[in-house]
């Protein structure tokens, strides 16, 4: 990305931590500061807002942390470049530099600082996944993302019941309502194995969400889930793995 009138979005739960990168974002010259952010959620508000060319991000904040807030603006159509700011141990360095993600290691140098605006480079889904199996310890995604008119919408983890293949997306079913997401069930299987399970190649449900596990008259396995009247179908394949989350979550 070539060195001109940038807009940068500053995002860092320390006010001193923020204001200094901010001040020399400043000092540089050429680039723009349009805001500053103090948590992730008013980071992605920032976004939709003031549309940043970059976002230094914080990795270490508290509810949502920067990898997190990286993945829900790779949903965006046209997401901005995100440089991390990080004061993680050398092992978590080394997890960024292998998937080639933008990042500064705290106290972030004035030269540094130079380098990665003029270098900065979009972050995309498959680098933080990357990142994430990696150094998993980094983060833990408590939403999912949904993209609208309005910008990004996000639906906590907590609130979901189930995701269902839909074609080319997949169909997210919550408290709130259902969505359509880009993303993929084996993806959403290896990132929720511990509250999820697989109950059929196009389903994936949440384990306590299960109300009732039968047999039907063809020897079918299928659940019904908690405030539902339909019953979802079961494989074969899977009908062990599903019965013995059961019986760990009764147990």
């Amino acid at each position: 990305m070539a060195r001109g009138n940038l807009r940068v979005l500053v995002v860092d739960d320390e006010l001193p931590a923020r204001s200094r990168l901010a001040t020399m974002v400043a000092d540089v010259g050429g680039w723009d500061v349009v805001a500053e952010a103090g948590n992730g959620h008013d980071a992605l508000q920032a976004v939709g807002e003031h549309e940043p060319d970059v976002v230094l991000l914080d990795i270490r904040m508290p509810g949502m942390d920067g990898v997190e807030v990286a993945s829900h603006l790779t949903a965006l159509p046209t997401p901005p470049a995100v440089v991390f700011t990080t004061a993680y141990d050398e092992y978590a360095v080394q997890a960024f530099e292998t998937n080639a993600v933008g990042y500064l290691l705290k106290p972030v140098r004035r030269e540094r600082l130079l380098q990665a605006l003029e270098r900065a480079a979009r972050v995309h889904r498959w680098q933080l996944n990357d990142l994430i199996n990696t150094a998993p310890e980094l983060c833990a995604r408590q939403h999912i993302s949904v993209t609208s008119g309005t910008g990004v919408k996000l639906i906590p983890v907590s609130d979901v019941q189930s995701f269902h293949a839909d074609q080319k997306y997949v169909r997210m079913v919550h408290a709130g309502g259902e969505a359509l997401i880009d993303e993929s069930l084996k993806t959403l299987e290896q990132e929720f194995e511990d509250e999820f399970v697989r109950l059929h190649r196009n389903s994936l449900v949440r384990i306590t969400a299960i109300e009732e596990l039968e047999r039907d008259d063809n020897g079918q396995y299928r659940v019904r889930l908690s405030g539902a009247s339909d019953w979802l179908p079961v494989s074969r394949r899977h009908a062990s793995t599903v019965k013995h989350c059961l019986a760990a979550v009764s147990g």
